[in-house]
């Protein structure tokens, strides 16, 4: 049994996944199960995509894996690619293996600058402004940055240097600029907490504020990015014209592969010229097992069928089909359905069903959806997520908003 040999860090689900085939997940007791979680929102082109197959078996005949002393061919055509086609902002990557690892570096990124440009007194700036809800990860910088306490509950004493201010509140967020303020870090929609998207206005106006007050513009797109919001990035989904100076990204870039990086802009920070990307040189920072061979490659691959087949803008129709039809059911236990694209929250109505003791209302919802053949998430106590592949065929996303319809239709 997996409970006997592997840390309990997780409430896993009664099913024992053995293999998967595009938008289709399937047991060890033989069950297909439509897969509305893609490994929660990783698995951008499904699963054993045949590009993708064959991109990891070419490249693991020939490379899997070599030091970051050397050069790495991959490297370099992917952080082109990354460059040129995803984020459209002259910059700079690294490359690492997680979300977590993606955000613990734009936060190392911002502490170097805060150095680089300090208060009037000559001391470092080092604090970053967060958001309540916002999910940056699980590692000690990561988790700090996280404005939610449930998942820092005994993992005192906290990095220093993080203050969370409510979501989508532009004025509570200028109150909380300090003179140690150094940068400002959200995502586009905080996906973990309920799929709440940021509005124009509110990314407008962070941006102005950045360049106001000096502070660097970091943007979270581990969960948004890579057209699961109908753009290749998320925060061009809300609002295009925004210029961030550091973007973390991960989960959509490998499609299920382990692949995480960071863009640094080139943007000049000081009268001087001097490139924002240039103040991370030899030594400071690194990474063994970031940017190999093996998952440049996969990650080019996935990237590229991104662009090729045009998916965030196929995402941005499928995620307005998703809203519109299952509110247009008109039943009494849907509130709302937020999010962009194909990265979607229903919002559970509060006391409109019952829900069995040590339960949520999502997290009750997504155990009927599982019984019943769907792959779904929760994301906060009242909100059921739906993050289907970017390419996930049309017939199997209307097979499997059927049977979101007949669990939503039968709760009492």
């Amino acid at each position: 049994m997996i409970q006997e040999h592997v840390l309990p860090t997780y409430g896993r689900a009664p099913i024992t996944v053995a293999k998967g085939e595009g938008s289709y997940l399937f047991d060890t007791e033989g069950r297909r199960y439509v897969d509305f979680c893609a490994g929660i929102a990783t698995c951008s082109l499904g699963h054993c995509h045949p590009a993708v197959v064959a991109a990891v078996s070419k490249q693991a005949g020939e490379l899997m894996h070599c030091s970051n002393l050397y050069n790495i061919p991959q490297q370099e055509e992917l952080a082109q690619l990354i460059v040129e086609k995803a984020i459209g902002i002259p910059g700079r990557v690294f490359f690492c293996n997680s979300g977590a690892e993606a955000n613990d570096g734009i936060i190392k990124v911002a502490r170097r600058f805060g150095h680089r440009r300090p208060q009037a007194d000559g001391s470092p700036r080092y604090e970053v402004i967060t958001f309540n809800k916002s999910f940056h990860g699980r590692t000690l910088g990561s988790m700090a940055a996280t404005g939610q306490t449930k998942i820092q509950v005994e993992f005192d004493p906290l990095l220093v240097g993080f203050k969370y201010v409510d979501f989508n509140d532009l004025e509570a967020l200028r109150a909380a600029v300090s003179e140690v303020t150094c940068g400002i870090m959200l995502e586009a929609v905080q996906g973990e907490g309920g799929v709440n998207p940021a509005t124009p206005e509110f990314l407008r106006g962070v941006a102005e504020l950045c360049k106001e007050k000096d502070l660097l513009l970091m943007i979270d797109e581990v969960q948004c990015g890579y057209g699961r919001t109908g753009a290749m990035m998320g925060w061009q989904a809300v609002c295009p014209e925004v210029k961030p100076d550091l973007v973390s990204c991960a989960k959509g870039i490998g499609g299920g592969f382990p692949m995480g990086c960071f863009w640094v802009s080139n943007r000049a920070m000081d009268a001087a010229g001097t490139e924002l990307s240039s103040i991370m040189g030899p030594g400071s920072h690194g990474s063994t097992f970031g940017g190999t061979p093996l998952a440049c490659a996969t990650a080019l691959t996935v990237v590229s069928e991104i662009v090729k087949q045009q998916l965030a803008e196929r995402a941005a129709k499928l995620g307005e089909y998703i809203k519109t039809t299952v509110e247009g059911w008109g039943l009494p236990c849907v509130e709302t359905v937020r999010g962009l694209g194909l990265l979607r929250g229903v919002g559970l109505r509060k006391g409109a069903f019952s829900v069995p003791e040590g339960n949520t209302p999502a997290g009750y919802v997504n155990s009927l959806c599982m019984q019943a053949g769907l792959l779904a998430c929760p994301a906060g106590p009242d909100t059921l997520r739906l993050i289907p592949a970017l390419n996930v065929p049309e017939e199997v996303l209307e097979e499997g908003l059927a049977i979101l319809k007949t669990v939503l239709e039968g709760l009492v």
